[in-house]
């Protein structure tokens, strides 16, 4: 039995298993691609990603809260009184020494009050208000602190949303979020 050489010309036979096997590539890419892009938030989630506040018609002492990702965001514009209550605290005196901050490059910042608001604008106060506990909403300027408390379960947070007291594990989280001018703030 004499066998050939196999021959170092392309066929017929090997240009059109190329051409099926790109073919069913493109196939299948075509029949994948509507899965995978359904996979995709749809736009009104989009939209919400970021929002923009106006903050000049907060006082101080006074709060306004919205929807930002479906978590209720409080602004809070502190008297001096509350930014000197919350820097006068020591860090052993809390519950949760890390500030929760998403806007300082260091997650594990300590929970001070100046890392709690930006660098400038001590008084604007902005985090997510959601109990660490069980996910709640606080009632905002009351408490053992002036903060926010916790009716569910009995947490109390400070004037600068850190815990006090109760059966919270964590300060209130402060979101990312830079200021577009004196008097508008993103969020998101």
């Amino acid at each position: 039995m004499a066998h050939t050489a196999p021959s170092a010309e392309p066929t017929r036979r090997d240009f059109l298993m190329l051409t099926t096997g790109a073919f069913g590539v493109v196939g299948v890419a075509a029949v994948a691609w509507p899965f995978i892009d359904q996979m995709n938030p749809d736009a009104s989630t989009r939209a919400l990603a970021s929002i923009e506040v106006d903050i000049s018609a907060i006082e101080p002492g006074q709060s306004i809260s919205m929807l930002w990702r479906g978590k209720p965001v409080t602004i809070r514009n502190r008297t001096p009184e509350e930014i000197e209550a919350g820097k006068a605290v020591k860090l052993e005196d809390l519950k949760d020494p890390i500030a929760r901050n998403a806007n300082l490059p260091d997650a594990e910042a300590p929970a001070t009050d100046e890392n709690r608001a930006a660098n400038g604008k001590e008084n604007i106060l902005v985090m997510v208000s959601v109990c660490t506990h069980l996910g709640c909403i606080p009632l905002g300027q009351q408490g053992d602190f002036g903060g926010w408390f916790c009716p569910c379960h009995g947490s109390h947070y400070d004037t600068a949303g850190r815990i006090r007291k109760g059966p919270a594990p964590q300060n209130l989280p402060v979101p990312v979020y830079s200021f577009l001018s004196d008097t508008k703030v993103r969020i998101g």
